[in-house]
């Protein structure tokens, strides 16, 4: 990932596991990965706990429950076993077209 697109704290071997396990989710609606769409807010790593902050473009996000279950999945399938993973659906600061990666908002068109 060359560019910093959520926060991270925790355990610096950890990162890249994270991150390609957040890039196979990804948001049916506009067919990205929720990383470069910039739905990840921030990770937190301590006491054998991975806190998760995800938003939605939408309050009225029709696939909200789908996105977090696969967060959940592939976070699971990747990290070790015995570090509880918790995902949090957060609304401030609101999404932003902003939030995007320089690839998503070209393949947006924008």
């Amino acid at each position: 990932m060359s560019e910093e697109r959520f926060t991270y704290e925790g355990p610096p071997d950890l990162l890249p596991v994270l991150v390609q396990a957040l890039e196979r989710v990804v948001d049916p609606e506009v067919a990205m990965n929720i990383v470069d769409v910039g739905l990840v807010y921030g990770v937190k790593v301590a006491d054998g706990r991975m806190d998760v902050d995800i938003t939605m473009t939408s309050a009225a996000c029709p696939v909200t429950d789908i996105i977090i279950e696969d967060v959940e999945n592939e976070l699971d399938k990747s990290l070790p076993p015995d570090l509880k993973i918790h995902v949090e659906l957060v609304w401030e600061p609101p999404w932003t077209p902003q939030r995007m990666s320089a690839k998503a908002r070209s393949f947006m068109g924008w």
